[in-house]
C-alpha cells in the first residue's frame, strides 16, 4: 500500500493570467473549494495520509489554506455558525500535510526531485495540483490497486483526440487487457506525425524511488526543465512500467474551458445548489421567445 503522496504545485499558472498573477492556479475555486483541496481529498480517499506539497515562494496561500485560522474559527463559533466552523476545521485535519519550496522553476521532474528526502526509498503517488478527477473510485486508488497487484510503477492514461496529442506526454505500449498497458516508451508533446498513440499521461502516477536517480541524470530541455516524461522513458527500459486507462473524467484546471466545465459538473452534483443551478442553466440556454 502506498503511504505517501506528492503534489507538485509550484508552477506560475501563466495560462490563467491575469487571475493567477496573485492567486495560485491551484487555489482557483470549483464551486466553493479550491482545486488543490479536491486533489488532497482524492489522496485521502485513496487511503494515504502523508502528503508533501511542492510550492514556490509565491504560493504561500496554499500552505495557509491547510493551516488553522484561529481568529476565523473563533468568529464563526461566536456567531453560532457551526456548519461553517466544522467545514473550516476539517480542512486542517484532512491529512498530515507538509510543504517544501521548489527554489528553481525547472519543470515537473525538478518538482518531484524536491520530494526525495521526504519519500525516501518507498513507492509514492504523484498528483498534479492543477488536475481534477471526477470518478467513482479515486483515480489514485485505481493506480494503487494496479501497483499492489503488479508490484511496479503505473501512470494514469486517457484517450485524447489526435488533434490534441501535441499537448501531452504520449505513450508507446502494448495492451494487456482490461484498460491496462505495458509502456515501452513515452514522447513529450509529439507532433501528430510522431505520436505513437493517442494515449496521454493524465496527471496521476504511482512511482518508485529509482525515478529520482533517473531525474538526476536527465538533461534539462531547451527551456531548462527536467522532464518527468523522459525519465519515465528510461524507467520503462529498466523495469516494467504500466499505464492504466482510468475510469473517470479529467479536468485540466490550467485550461479555461476545463475550469468552466468542472464548475458546471461539480455544481450540478451539489445537493444544496443543484436544483436552482439547473433551472438557471435551462433558462439561460433555452430562453423563452416573446410572442
Amino acid at each position: 500500500m502506498i503511504r505517501k503522496a506528492v503534489i507538485p504545485a509550484a508552477g506560475y499558472g501563466t495560462r490563467f493570467l491575469p487571475a493567477t498573477k496573485a492567486l495560485p492556479k491551484e487555489m482557483l475555486p470549483i464551486v466553493d473549494r479550491p482545486v488543490i483541496q479536491y486533489v488532497v481529498e482524492e489522496v485521502v480517499a485513496s487511503g494515504i495520509q502523508d502528503i508533501l506539497v511542492v510550492i514556490s515562494r509565491s504560493k504561500r496561500a496554499i500552505e495557509e489554506h491547510f493551516d488553522r485560522h484561529l481568529e476565523l474559527e473563533d468568529l464563526l463559533e461566536t456567531q453560532g455558525r457551526i456548519d461553517e466552523l466544522d467545514t473550516i476545521r476539517r480542512i486542517s485535519s484532512l491529512a498530515h500535510i507538509h510543504f517544501v519550496w521548489q527554489e528553481t522553476m525547472n519543470g515537473l521532474g525538478g518538482a518531484i526531485l524536491c520530494a526525495r528526502d521526504h519519500v525516501g526509498d518507498e513507492p509514492f503517488a504523484v498528483l498534479l495540483g492543477d488536475t481534477l478527477m471526477q470518478s467513482r473510485a479515486p483515480v489514485t486508488l485505481q493506480l494503487n490497486d494496479i501497483h499492489s497487484r503488479k508490484r511496479g510503477p503505473v501512470v494514469a492514461l486517457e484517450e485524447v483526440s489526435l488533434a490534441k496529442v501535441s499537448r501531452y506526454g504520449v505513450i508507446r505500449g502494448q495492451a494487456l487487457g482490461d484498460r491496462l498497458y505495458q509502456i515501452s516508451g513515452l514522447i513529450e508533446k509529439p507532433s501528430l506525425e510522431l505520436a505513437p498513440s493517442n494515449l496521454a499521461i493524465a496527471g496521476r502516477y504511482v512511482l518508485v524511488p529509482e525515478i529520482f536517480g533517473m531525474l538526476d541524470r536527465q538533461q534539462p530541455s531547451r527551456n531548462g526543465e527536467i522532464q518527468l516524461t523522459d525519465a519515465l522513458s528510461v524507467l520503462a527500459q529498466e523495469q516494467v512500467l504500466y499505464g492504466l486507462r482510468f475510469e473517470g473524467r479529467r479536468y485540466d484546471l490550467g485550461n479555461k474551458l476545463d475550469w468552466l466545465e468542472a464548475n458546471v459538473v461539480f455544481g450540478l452534483a451539489r445537493e444544496d445548489i443543484a436544483a436552482e443551478f439547473r433551472s438557471f442553466l435551462d433558462d439561460f440556454l433555452h430562453p423563452e421567445v416573446d410572442g
